[in-house]
């Protein structure tokens, strides 16, 4: 008898980039593997990873907004920190939205499994990248209308990520819950503009643009209570040789923005510097979306 399964293929991402909040977000080489077969009994195998081995799982609970679980084995391995800012819901999420497409030949459009993800995961970014892959500009859903889809563009030629991951770990909803309810004009000004330069500078592959377009006054500075160590960190980026680094969704996560042939010695500077309270990787970014490859 032959057992009916799936392998879906879906890489991390880093939110926000900076003066993006809620809307640019990038496809980080890291992955989430998801594997659902047809055993006849309802399980779920994480590798030990803390996360639910029930029907609460977010990997089954997109899939079930599909087609209902019973009688299948859900097999999660994962390259994604865990409540890092590093698209770990996102990626689980769109993993469980592909499989149940898939396998039960459902013949949802990427567009569609975009909507349906954001209206689990709440906000678009990290999902946008994630089913995408590159780099995504997330336009607002507006007046009722259908949520747009993503603009995306190819990674900029030459620029590689370096990733710094704490120990700790910072729930989204705590980071969500630091911003405040308004801005000062000149702040949201700021950002507007470093936005522009960043998107500009990533279609260009413009190493001067990308570095100036790393700014932020709208988010970076009122969490930062809640990761001093890695905005200190931060603040360093250029003195460590790397064009800037962002604050990585809602954190404590780092993305380093590296010319590719500083990218060494950018991580060998930084594990001089971060010691053994958080990892060091090297995270190119990846044109690549969530993907069925063939079993």
């Amino acid at each position: 008898m032959t057992v009916r399964r799936r392998l879906v293929r879906v890489p991390a991402s880093s939110a926000n980039l900076g003066p993006g909040y809620d809307v640019l977000a990038a496809a980080i080489a890291l992955h989430l593997e998801l594997e659902v077969a047809e055993t006849g009994e309802f399980s779920v195998e994480a590798g030990g990873e803390p996360v639910p081995d029930d029907r609460s799982n977010l990997c089954v609970r997109a899939f079930e907004t599909l087609h209902p679980a019973d009688g299948l084995r859900f097999e999660i391995r994962t390259e994604i920190p865990l409540a890092r800012g590093l698209g770990s819901s996102a990626a689980a999420i769109v993993a469980g939205l592909m499989a149940a497409d898939h396998l039960f030949e459902l013949g949802l459009e990427r567009d569609d499994v975009y909507s349906r993800a954001v209206d689990l995961e709440g906000h678009p970014d990290n999902v946008g990248a994630a089913v995408y892959g590159g780099f995504v500009l997330c336009p607002q859903a507006l007046d009722g209308r259908p949520r747009p889809s993503p603009v995306r563009l190819d990674p900029p030629q030459g620029v590689e990520g370096v990733l710094v991951v704490p120990d700790e770990q910072v729930p989204t909803e705590r980071a969500r819950a630091a911003m405040p309810a308004s801005v000062p004009v000149a702040d949201a000004i700021a950002n507007v503009a470093a936005a522009s330069q960043l998107v500009l500078g990533v279609e260009r592959s413009d190493l001067a643009l990308i570095a100036q377009g790393l700014a932020d006054r709208l988010h970076q500075p009122h969490r930062a209570h809640l990761y001093p160590r890695s905005m200190e960190l931060l603040a360093e980026a250029r003195d460590l040789g790397a064009l800037g680094a962002t604050v990585s969704g809602a954190g404590p996560a780092l993305l380093f923005w590296c010319f590719w042939q500083d990218t060494g010695k950018v991580t060998g500077a930084l594990r001089g510097r971060v010691g053994d309270w958080a990892e060091i990787r090297r995270a190119p970014f990846t044109p690549l979306g969530a993907d069925v490859p063939e079993l």
